[in-house]
């Protein structure tokens, strides 16, 4: 059987191929000479050479899976290992591939030493299209190709996984007297700890273990899918289902971790079988509990009421539970939960004035660029969904991380909530997109976020519920924000009319809200009267500049119109911003930035300003204005096309160029854990943004002492 074995780290002929579409790169000393745009490195050898069809991007995936979070070494893998399977039909032995064999730490790769198999398949064809997601019966035929399997490998082969990238299904197998049984499991334990009593319940499958990104975004995905797709609710309605159940997950682990309470957000295996279909009422009066508990602990913060109910089934309540049991969320790195939640808002809350939420490169840059510091207040007017607030987080930590990394996980959560607490603050007209803020701070810090249901552009006017509230936090009031960020909407078919607003604009910036024209007779701008309606994203400008105090820096997105157009309105907005402003910097994006992530084609500029002191307007009124640097760039690439296929740079001869990189791994070797550094190569992404960033930082440097908005105030 041994000579069988196709593709385990062994170097195949230069340019040969073997099933998988696999070749050996060309110089096995560095990173392929030239790779086709099909083509990628496979993660387990780090050198082959494979055809990146649809099933094999499952395959490379869920290789980093079994790294990252199962602690599975990639010299303890194969790929397309091949077993002698027996034909029923024919009564003679086949040969068949497992997508991925892990073998026994240090031990030659045979049947003997095989310890798990996977097996991949590509995505169903259907986009984002939501299916219903089977139960473990439904999926028998399928599951069958991998039981087939395990018997083939022999007894020491226990642990199974099926997954499409849609499905994700568990086996473990067990000898009896008779036939082996095969039953569904929660989950894997980490590492070759293979021996393990698989009637526990997901929380005690060895450890609960930090998630991998991947993994919880699929996690985070199938168990809204079960919403939406097995109980009838609309998108909107399973997305607040499925975070009432998270968040019981976070409070029972909250519980846990500060009082040694016994797990109640688990799920054993006798309710593991009959998820889906009855599910067990044990699970779900335990679930609803929780949520219960959960209502009362931040019943100060405003974050429920009265209608927020979990209606969920049996069933529902023990899928979801069996899903997310076996992670602890509280160790699962920030970003990845982040990631993890704002992939699966942005999926389901849409807004309909205006609002397209900010791609995660465009929210990077721009905290990137106004780098916020632990003592300056941020804050959103428009937070939508709550990007910029979330990303400060992560700038900061990343931060602290790099001053002291020795320090601990829950004392820079204890700083980062602390932070959050008195220096995160957002806002948005849309209540649905405002509690999704607060939540979106909640999941990274286990503190509501400061977000405030009002009308921006009338503040501190104004009719909804947040508006009084925030009229007596200190931090927000106009004149006193020290970082502002924010996407306002933009368009004209959602212009402000209201006479009240437009005339309290009149009066701080007289040039706004009116009507203009250019002079006949000398090319000025000239008022011709009154303005009727006005398009939003102007009125931010000016209440984005009102809003920071003398010194206090801004962010906003834009878009190209407002800054080129030669019309007269939008001459005058940039009139004003020179009056008011320094211009920091300005960052025009591609239509790429927002087709992808935002569904919207649109092109948009990252303007970064420093609001004017009143000793600074003075001087330029009696010495003129004052010439000075401004940071100007034009990304081009963002990393992928309009379809979200990535982009990589490439050579003159155009070869993709790679990147080695490092990552820090616990590996389970021999029933040890061990850290040990995993290096692996990847394709570059073709991403202007980051290097726009650094180039940024050393404009600043390199020109600090002709920069008038330097000086910190």
């Amino acid at each position: 059987m041994a000579d069988e074995q196709l593709d385990l780290g062994i170097p195949m002929p230069e340019g040969s191929k073997g099933k998988g579409g696999s070749k050996e790169r060309s110089d096995q000393d560095g990173p392929p000479r030239r790779l086709g745009d099909d083509e990628t490195i496979d993660y387990i050898s780090n050198k082959d050479i494979l055809k990146l069809t649809d099933a094999e991007r499952v395959r490379q995936r869920i290789a980093e899976v079994l790294v990252h979070q199962y602690g599975v070494h990639p010299d303890d893998m194969a790929r397309d290992y091949v077993l002698q399977v027996p034909n029923p039909e024919t009564g003679r032995m086949s040969r068949r591939r497992a997508s991925i064999a892990i073998f026994e730490h240090g031990k030659p790769k045979s049947p003997e030493t095989l310890k798990r198999i996977v097996v991949t398949k590509a995505r169903p064809k259907g986009g984002r299209t939501v299916t219903k997601i089977r139960t473990y019966a439904q999926a028998d035929a399928q599951l069958e190709e991998l039981r087939e399997l395990m018997l083939a490998a022999g007894p020491s082969c226990t642990l199974g996984m099926w997954t499409d990238d849609k499905d994700l299904y568990f086996v473990e197998r067990k000898d009896t007297r008779f036939e082996p049984e095969f039953h569904p499991l929660p989950n894997w334990p980490r590492g070759d700890d293979t021996e393990f009593d698989a009637t526990r319940d997901a929380t005690s499958l060895a450890q609960l273990r930090h998630a991998d990104e991947y993994m919880l975004r699929f996690a985070f995905r199938r168990c809204h899918n079960f919403v939406h797709g097995n109980e009838g609710l609309p998108k909107d309605a399973a997305f607040w289902q499925f975070l009432y159940v998270l968040f019981a997950k976070i409070h029972d682990e909250r519980l846990v971790r500060e009082h040694g309470s016994v797990p109640r957000f688990r799920v054993g295996q006798d309710d593991l079988d009959r998820r889906g279909n009855t599910g067990s009422p044990t699970v779900a009066r335990r679930i609803r509990e929780l949520f219960g508990e959960v209502k009362e602990f931040y019943d100060d913060q405003g974050l429920f009421d009265q209608r927020d109910e979990l209606t969920l089934s049996d069933a529902a309540l023990t899928f979801i539970t069996s899903e997310l049991a076996p992670y602890n969320l509280y160790a699962t790195p920030i970003d990845a939960k982040g990631i993890a939640y704002q992939e699966l808002v942005g999926d389901n809350l849409r807004g309909d004035r205006g609002q397209y939420f900010t791609p995660s490169g465009a929210v990077k840059l721009m905290v990137d660029i106004l780098d916020p510091q632990e003592d300056e207040t941020v804050f959103d007017p428009c937070c939508g969904t709550g990007g910029f607030l979330r990303e400060t987080l992560n700038h900061l930590l990343a931060r602290w991380r790099r001053e002291n990394p020795t320090a601990t996980l829950p004392d820079l959560r204890k700083r980062l909530a602390a932070y959050a607490r008195g220096h995160i603050y957002g806002a948005d007209f849309d209540p649905f997109l405002r509690r999704a803020a607060a939540m979106s701070v909640m999941m990274l810090t286990d503190v509501a976020g400061n977000a405030y249901q009002m009308d921006s552009i009338a503040f501190p006017d104004g009719h909804l519920p947040g508006n009084d509230e925030a009229k007596g936090v200190e931090q927000i009031q106009l004149g006193t924000v020290q970082v502002l960020m924010t996407n306002p909407p933009f368009g004209s078919d959602i212009p402000f009319s209201e006479s009240a607003v437009l005339g309290k604009y009149r009066e701080r910036a007289p040039k706004w809200g009116v009507a203009w024209a250019y002079s006949k007779k000398d090319g000025k701008l000239e008022r011709t009267g009154l303005a009727t309606a006005v398009a939003p994203e102007q009125l931010f400008v000016q209440r984005s500049i009102e809003w920071v105090r003398p010194g206090g820096r801004i962010g906003i997105v834009l878009p190209n119109g407002i800054l080129s157009n030669p019309g007269p309105s939008d001459e005058a907005v940039r009139r004003f911003i020179l009056q008011e402003c320094w211009v920091m910097a300005s960052v025009e994006l591609p239509v790429e930035t927002f087709i992808y992530d935002a569904g919207v084609n649109i092109l948009t500029t990252l303007l970064f300003l420093r609001r004017k002191t009143a000793e600074e307007k003075q001087a330029e009124d009696f010495h003129g204005a004052e010439d000075y640097p401004v940071f100007m760039a034009v990304a081009e690439k963002v990393g992928i096309d309009r379809r979200g296929n990535p982009v990589y740079e490439r050579s003159p001869e155009g070869s993709v160029k790679y990147e080695e990189f490092t990552t820090m791994e616990t590996l389970r070797m021999g029933g040890v854990e061990t850290r040990r550094p995993i290096k692996r190569q990847r394709p570059i992404l073709d991403n202007d943004l980051p290097r726009i960033a650094q180039e940024y930082h050393e404009f600043a440097k390199r020109y600090e002492h002709e920069l008038p908005w330097k000086a910190r105030p």
